[in-house]
């Protein structure tokens, strides 16, 4: 199977929900997700590690600016997990990402958003990602 950018950007996401979730280190979530979506036998991408480990690198960085963009006093851990996780890996794909048109990376999120999120997701992430993008 040949793994898609969407792929490694549902990786990345289902990720760091699970480290949010489990405590696990990086190595042991990606593992685990790997095997979880029937990639055990594949490398693991670098851009997957690129989007894990630099998103939680950045990850107090990326909180902070998000936290800008939230209306009535929401802060980020009110937010729920899968939403936090997208905003993060869109966010960080978005400012690190050379490769990556910001507006790419958003249609991205919000596609990751109808996969995982509830019903408010995708406009929800749309609206405070969009925020990131000149004019």
């Amino acid at each position: 199977m040949i793994i898609t950018r969407h792929n490694i950007r549902e990786l990345a996401v289902q990720t760091l929900f699970s480290i949010e979730t489990t405590k696990d280190d990086p190595d042991t979530a990606i593992a685990s997700v790997m095997e979880l979506s029937d990639l055990a036998e594949q490398d693991v991408p670098d851009y997957l590690n690129f989007l894990v480990s630099g998103t939680i690198e950045k990850q107090d960085e990326l909180d902070a600016s998000i936290s800008k963009h939230l209306k009535n006093k929401w802060t980020i851990g009110r937010l729920s997990r899968i939403d936090r996780a997208i905003l993060r890996v869109g966010l960080f794909e978005m400012e690190n990402s050379l490769e990556v048109p910001k507006k790419v990376a958003i249609n991205e999120a919000i596609e990751l958003a109808g996969e995982f999120g509830d019903k408010d997701s995708k406009a929800f992430i749309n609206g405070i990602l969009s925020n990131f993008v000149e004019g």
